[in-house]
């Protein structure tokens, strides 16, 4: 038998002329593990109200929250958005939710998020996209939050905050598309990021004249806004290539020419490079392409067509970008030719993600180097082989007058 806990609650049921019935709550609801609340008409908890859901929340129809939602932490309260009709998420307070799942095939923008909800456990996008950008919603996640069965079929067309360190998938989009950014982990927990992606032409406010001289191509159909609203770390930020949206001059091969992030600049009111790899990512998804880069601001990015530097043969740093550990004593390790010279140094290596894997100082030619390993100080253990692919290197160091940053790629391979 289905047991609800309901203490000092006053629920009302009433009609509204046409609009039908509503459930209202002013007390304390509580909603206890492996138990089960439902509420067929919309949802209203008005400023009084305290909703404690600790089992499974179903909500049919609209929901309002001006009062209080919230879990406990060591339970595993569940929220269903799962209407047969457009859902209206609204209210003047956050809701703070455990788990959501939003799945509702009555249309294909189903959500109507007018205000700001938090989870802190995982969001399943089931079916259904969530409309944050018409209503001036917002969806966070806090710092263990996560998301799974992401898709063009259910993401959050809007603003996405991701507070705190861990690595983050960005479940953004627009119209009927998915199209994600990922940040990597950085050391700061009380780190906030808010990204949002638009399918719309930015030349208007930002002209795509008005731009770098190794710059010769932007992405003019889409972008990313990606602001820090705390923290002070330099993000490795990835963003996705997709043929549905992303214009078929950008899947095309160039010896002479490399896919690059390109960020708007307000000061210099002009489009920078800010480099980048491409990548693969070799899973099930709408995207097809990685490109990734350590970037130096924040704002408004997209991808560029850029010339390849050309290579100075009379340099005295020369970096070998392909290693294959496999101890035959042939590239075994992550070389970089006169890097001696500059004791003064640090080494980072990213996957694909933006996770550091990596990060060395005083890097060398002999004893302190890369040899296709994690060295633990991040999310991959520590001693644990790295899998084949693409990889991506800062490389920073002083010639005794200059601090001098570098990066590009580097391919592990372990067959």
């Amino acid at each position: 038998m289905i047991k609800i806990y309901i203490k000092t609650i006053i629920i009302s049921m009433f009609f509204i002329s046409q609009l039908g019935a509503q459930t209202a709550n002013s007390g304390v609801l509580t909603i206890m593990p492996n138990t089960q609340f439902a509420t067929v008409s919309d949802f209203n908890n008005s400023i009084s109200g305290n909703v404690l859901n600790d089992g499974n929340f179903i909500v049919y129809s609209d929901f309002n929250n001006d009062g209080i939602v919230r879990y406990t932490e060591a339970n595993n309260g569940t929220t269903f958005f799962t209407g047969t009709t457009a859902q209206n998420i609204d209210g003047r307070s956050v809701s703070d939710f455990q788990n959501i799942v939003f799945d509702n095939l009555s249309s294909l923008v189903p959500f109507h998020l007018y205000t700001k909800i938090s989870v802190g456990k995982q969001v399943d996008f089931k079916s259904g996209i969530v409309d944050a950008a018409t209503y001036n919603g917002k969806v966070i996640f806090k710092e263990k939050a996560t998301h799974i069965d992401v898709s063009n079929l259910s993401f959050v067309d809007g603003q996405v905050e991701k507070r705190g360190v861990a690595l983050f998938e960005f479940p953004v989009g627009d119209d009927l598309f998915f199209r994600p950014s990922f940040h990597g982990v950085g050391t700061d927990a009380n780190n906030v990021y808010v990204t949002q992606y638009f399918l719309d032409n930015a030349g208007s406010t930002r002209p795509y004249t008005s731009k770098e001289g190794i710059i010769l191509t932007i992405d003019e159909v889409e972008y990313w806004n990606t602001t820090q609203d705390l923290g002070s770390e330099k993000i490795v930020l990835s963003l996705s290539l997709d043929p549905a949206t992303t214009p078929a001059a950008f899947f095309v091969t160039d010896p002479n020419k490399k896919l690059s992030i390109v960020r708007w600049d307000t000061a210099l009111a002009k489009w920078v490079d800010e480099g980048g790899i491409t990548s693969n990512p070799n899973i099930s998804g709408s995207y097809s392409k990685l490109v990734t880069s350590q970037v130096r601001g924040y704002g408004i990015f997209t991808i560029a067509i850029v010339n390849k530097p050309d290579i100075n043969p009379n340099l005295d740093i020369v970096v070998n970008n392909a290693i294959s550990p496999n101890g035959d004593g042939i590239n075994d390790s992550f070389l970089i030719e006169g890097i001696n010279k500059y004791p003064d140094n640090r080494v980072e290596i990213y996957n694909r993600w933006g996770v550091k894997v990596y990060d060395a100082r005083s890097y060398n030619e002999s004893d302190n180097m890369f040899t296709g390993y994690s060295d633990g100080r991040v999310t991959v253990n520590k001693g644990a082989k790295l899998p084949t692919g693409t990889y991506f290197y800062v490389l920073k160091y002083s010639n005794g007058r200059d601090g001098i940053e570098s990066s590009g790629y580097l391919y592990i391979n372990n067959q």
